[in-house]
């Protein structure tokens, strides 16, 4: 008998091992749904391991007219050996709207090239019947001014409200698996009557961008395509993404630059949805950085803080109890940066998401061998990756739909929560003028960077905020910095200067801190500080970003709450265009260190138009060197000027000014087959000005032995990652060519430029040819990595890279002003102005080519052991004795002036017309940071930021700063489009 209830406890105990836990019972199917029994045999197929799927995916309901992935793909999602065309996607969408009423689909815009971006509503019926009322109700819960910030008011529209959930993925375009994985996710949404996802549709309207990036997406499905048909070569890397930038379409959040970003922030504020979740992969094998790591964006709302810790353990201890290994939060990821797609969210009062799953850069299924720490296990990551496994893209699939499914279903379970969350965000916004400040933003009217400025309220209009303009003159108290508690001028004993007031004239522009989207331009108009004591020792991305002082405008922060009682008008859209001022038939066009003028110069090609060589007055007003004067123009010029935001005068006569003719210089952009990422800033600038260029690469200068015969200017701009031999010498040789061109198998290739094979780079030949180019009297301008090229090849005689010495520095803004030396490259600047450093590169000039090596100088150079003290002269106790030679004292960015001894005989003395100069030089130690990290201050202060080196006729311009980054350094432009201009004339 004993042993009988023996066996009966053990068979009840067995049971119960094996009975459905709470979370298995909540994710459980439909028992009465019909499934596919093919579709869930080829999942289990192609995922390489149980325990890399979970109950959520790893069967696919059936359905008598809704067709599932297999029917556009001819395989399940994730299958291995194929990449889906952009049209077999969006193909699939359009007949998931064809035959299910829970499915809607949108164009939300085109890219540069022309493809279409969609966006797919999934929903319950009723739901997507009720869009544009439940559109509405989120619209009054966005802007709480609609409703008087009433919370009874806002407690009703909560309740009868839907929240929008919007999915984006595929921005990069090597991150293979999105597509497909969204496919099915859609399908399944649509589809599937398990309890869990009838919750879902019936309380989350699910909005999914398939593609984000699909000009990217087409070449890399042409590049997996040549892998397949040559599955023993090398393949060649994705050098082109989108038409301008890789890699960087996930930094545009905050300028919007690119037409995917104004697309998504359109779709995002168009929906007034609460989540913006991004899918990407190159982490194993989920990592869900909601949560990230310090420091957080100082400017995002609290609640929001709570909402990302909320959404991301919960979606991790989820995933970890399903039987997912390797899923974790947290990492090294900051949250500092707002550049990312996914951040758009967190500037409008949402939630920002993004998952990162692993994936092989295609659909091939291999084994990886991951990194120790990639696997070490961490305090946050206790249920880390296994070191080597065997990966597939359904393995990929698996893990990204079923933490999006868990995602979903604990929104939805949620949904009321994290509608008050956006309504109490939103409000929030609208009383930050007065709970934390600051008032507001204002440009002055009289700014004379009109250009810049106008600029800046574009991206103030993509990002949605609202800006108002004065209806008359306001006066306001400005709050000074306070001083450090220990500072000798504060004689008081205040920490805190006594206010000073501003008054900006009628026509100011205000951007109010009391609006829904306050946050986004109070993140975008604020500097940063990223203490050099902060634990997190590696930022992600750039640590400074204030647009303001990037775009070279007249910003001011106000505190006074004065400014928001000023009478003041809504900024209407299109700007109107600024009208010429003056009567006469010649016009004058000031230059305040404006790249429009370029735009002029280069539209009115059939114009006469000199340029003044120095500075002149008119009256009273006051034009700087570079100013165009066109000797006869028309209504249509001025309207062409204005609407560039340039300031045109007329006159009946000629100023007295020495002037010369200013031509349509020829101009190309070189660019490496290692990479195109950076340069891509520069093509865009260059584009975004009206700037004519011809594209040539390095392989291209290699064949030209004539490069003065096609241009007069060349610009190199920045590679990214590069050295001096992989310029010259390109990629190994080894193997197979690597073509990147247009074929049959191939069709988008090769449409921004071409190769037989991308490996050969400048070579010695085309280093030969730069330099025949410059000596011939071309202008080559190069920055960064390219400069430190230029220095290494020969081309900049005398110019060296400066040691920074303990100097930290990451994405920063700092301080620099022109130098002793004019130049028409720095004509419009005057004082000290703001430039991007991303490591803190200077330069260090010489009237040596091999540099001054040991010359002493005033500043290192001490007395001897001897008689006096130290400011004192040793005496010889002899006679005869004279005083030795002063020695030179230099500035950081000066040469070090030869003796008559030290220039005699001296083979390496460049002469003094071949002399290299500083133009810009970055400012003084505590002056010099703007925005972001430094440290050490002294390795980069009052050294050489910009140098022109001479070789023959020609110059060679270098840049220690990147002058044309991420469509921000406005403020830098001018720099490249006054030398693009007067390239024969520095």
């Amino acid at each position: 008998m004993q042993r009988l209830l023996v066996s009966i406890a053990a068979l009840v105990c067995a049971a119960n091992l094996h009975a459905a836990s709470p979370l298995e019972t909540h994710f459980a199917a439909d028992p009465k749904q019909k499934v596919d029994a093919w579709y869930g045999e080829q999942i289990a197929r192609y995922t390489t391991d149980p325990s890399f799927n979970t109950q959520l995916t790893d069967y696919l309901p059936a359905s008598d007219t809704v067709p599932t992935p297999a029917k556009a793909l001819g395989d399940v999602s994730g299958a291995p050996n194929m990449l889906p065309r952009l049209k077999t996607v969006y193909d699939y969408f359009r007949s998931l709207e064809a035959n299910s009423p829970r499915v809607k689909v949108y164009s939300i815009g085109k890219s540069e090239e022309g493809r279409e971006m969609i966006a797919v509503a999934i929903a319950d019926e009723k739901l997507l019947a009720d869009l544009d009322a439940n559109r509405e109700r989120l619209a009054q819960l966005a802007d709480p001014r609609k409703i008087g910030l009433d919370d009874e008011r806002a407690a009703k529209l909560i309740e009868q409200s839907v929240p929008v959930y919007y999915i984006t993925a595929t921005i990069h375009s090597p991150e293979t698996g999105s597509p497909t994985s969204v496919m099915e996710l859609a399908y399944r949404l649509a589809v599937d009557d398990a309890p869990y996802i009838q919750a879902i549709r019936s309380k989350v309207i699910t909005l999914i961008t398939p593609v984000v990036e699909t000009d990217g997406w087409e070449r890399k499905v042409d590049i997996y395509n040549w892998h397949r048909a040559h599955p023993e070569a090398q393949q060649p890397p994705l050098l082109y993404w989108g038409h301008y930038v890789a890699h960087d379409n996930n930094r545009d959040a905050m300028l919007a630059s690119l037409a995917l970003t104004r697309n998504v922030i359109n779709t995002y504020t168009g929906w007034h949805a609460q989540v913006l979740h991004d899918m990407h992969e190159s982490v194993p094998f989920l990592y869900d950085n909601t949560v990230g790591a310090g420091p957080y964006n100082a400017w995002v709302d609290p609640l929001l803080v709570g909402e990302w810790q909320q959404l991301g353990w919960n979606n991790v201890d989820t995933l970890t109890r399903l039987g997912l290994p390797g899923v974790f939060t947290h990492g090294e990821f900051d949250t500092w940066s707002p550049g990312y797609l996914m951040f758009i969210a967190a500037t409008h009062n949402g939630i920002s998401r993004l998952y990162e799953t692993f994936g092989n850069g295609g659909a091939d299924t291999e084994e990886r061998i991951l990194d120790p720490s990639e696997y070490e296990r961490t305090w946050y990551r206790p249920n880390p990756p296994r070191a080597r496994v065997m990966w597939s893209q359904r393995n990929n699939n698996n893990y990204s739909q079923s933490a999006m499914l868990t995602a979903l279903d604990y929104f939805s379970s949620n949904s009321q929560q994290f509608l008050r969350n956006f309504w109490l965000k939103s409000k929030r916004s609208v009383t930050k003028a007065a709970d934390s400040g600051p008032a507001g933003y204002v440009l002055s009217a009289d700014d004379p960077r009109r250009s810049a400025q106008q600029k800046l309220l574009e991206v103030l209009h993509r990002q949605k905020a609202e800006v108002m303009r004065l209806d008359s003159a306001l006066t306001v108290q400005l709050a000074q910095a306070k001083k450090n508690a220990h500072s000798d001028d504060d004689k008081e004993g205040s920490k805190e200067n006594k206010p000073t007031t501003r008054t900006f004239p009628a026509g100011s522009y205000v951007v109010r801190m009391d609006q829904p989207y306050s946050r986004i331009a109070d993140v975008l108009l604020d500097r940063q500080y990223w203490s050099p004591d902060d634990p997190q020792k590696h930022p992600y991305d750039d640590t400074g970003w204030s647009l303001g002082d990037q775009f070279g405008v007249d910003l001011v922060r106000v505190t006074d709450a004065a400014l928001l009682k000023a009478p003041m008008q809504a900024l209407t859209w299109p700007l109107p265009t600024h009208t010429a001022e003056g009567s006469g038939a010649i016009r004058i066009i000031a230059n305040p260190a404006a790249a429009e003028l370029a735009s002029l110069r280069f539209a009115e090609k059939g114009a006469s138009i000199d340029i003044a060589t120095r500075s002149f007055t008119i009256g009273d007003r006051e034009f700087a060197a570079g100013s165009l004067i066109a000797r006869r123009a028309d209504s249509a010029f001025d309207e062409r000027a204005g609407k560039l935001g340039l300031r045109v005068f007329k006159a009946d006569s000629m100023p007295d000014v020495t002037t010369r003719k200013l031509g349509l210089p020829r101009v190309a952009i070189m660019h490496t087959w290692l990479n195109t990422q950076t340069e891509g800033w520069w093509r865009m600038a260059l584009d975004n000005l009206g700037i004519p260029f011809t594209y040539i690469s390095t392989q291209d200068v290699a064949r030209s032995d004539n490069l003065r015969k096609r241009f007069d200017v060349i610009l190199f701009g920045p590679i990214g990652y590069s050295s001096t031999q992989l310029i010259v010498d390109g990629l190994p040789m080894y193997g197979n060519a690597m073509p990147w061109k247009k074929s049959a198998l191939t069709p988008n290739l090769g449409l921004i430029d071409s190769t037989d094979d991308i490996r050969p780079g400048l070579g010695g030949s085309g280093v030969d040819h730069l330099k025949r180019f410059v000596r011939d009297g071309g202008l080559l301008i190069t920055s960064e990595d390219t400069a430190k090229f230029a220095i290494d090849s020969g081309l900049a005689p005398g110019v060296s890279i400066a040691d920074k010495g303990k100097l930290v520095i990451n994405g920063s803004l700092v301080r620099a002003q022109t130098t002793e030396s004019e130049s028409p490259v720095t004509w419009g600047y005057g004082a000290a102005f703001t430039v991007y450093s991303e490591k803190g590169m200077a330069f260090k000039v010489s009237n040596q080519i091999l540099g001054d090596g040991r010359i002493p100088t005033a500043d290192d150079s001490n007395r001897p052991t001897g008689r006096g003290g130290p400011d004192d002269i040793d005496l010889p106790q002899g006679a005869g004795y004279v005083d030795p030679p002063e020695l030179p004292s230099v500035k950081p960015w000066q040469a070090v002036p030869l003796n008559a001894e030290q220039a005699r005989n001296n083979i390496f003395l460049i002469p003094e017309g071949q002399r290299p100069r500083a133009l810009l030089r970055f400012a003084d130690s505590g002056d010099l940071l703007v925005s972001g990290l430094l440290d050490n201050a002294g390795g980069l202060a009052r050294k050489a930021a910009v140098v022109d080196a001479r070789l023959g006729k020609g110059h060679v311009l270098l840049f220690a700063i990147n002058p044309m980054w991420r469509a921000a350094t406005i403020g830098s432009y001018p720099m490249v489009t006054n030398a693009i201009l007067n390239f024969d004339s520095l």
